[in-house]
């Protein structure tokens, strides 16, 4: 069975919409100096550029990279919410916020964490 998603950040002004083969019941939280400023739950599953419908009004999508660059981390640049970023350990793939998928209580669902901080 597939099963249809979609999000945004705070304002609108990023939406995406993706599918999975499995229905998303549990998250991933990583360490890395950024991650657990965020706090944002993230998707266990990566997705390729080509499987996220991503739609942004105008300008409103920004990326903030530091270290050594790999990862990209998109943010609105109107409310300030990260939808997703592109992997520093896969380039190429996407996680998303899943603080930002519609009908998903992200606060509650189970999750394990990734140590990012040891990464590099």
């Amino acid at each position: 069975m597939t099963h249809h998603y979609q999000g945004s950040c705070h304002c609108g002004a990023v939406r995406f919409s993706f599918s999975t083969e499995q229905p998303i019941d549990r998250a991933m939280r990583c360490n890395c100096s950024i991650c657990a400023r965020k706090g944002a739950p993230m998707s266990t599953m990566v997705f390729d550029r080509d499987a996220l419908d991503i739609r942004v009004e105008g300008d409103a999508l920004a990326l903030y990279q530091f270290g050594a660059r790999t990862a990209k981390h998109h943010f609105c640049r109107h409310c300030g919410i990260y939808p997703f970023h592109e992997t520093a350990r896969t380039p190429g793939k996407y996680r998303v916020n899943l603080g930002c998928v519609d009908a998903i209580d992200s606060v509650n669902l189970p999750f394990e964490v990734f140590d990012g901080l040891h990464l590099l």
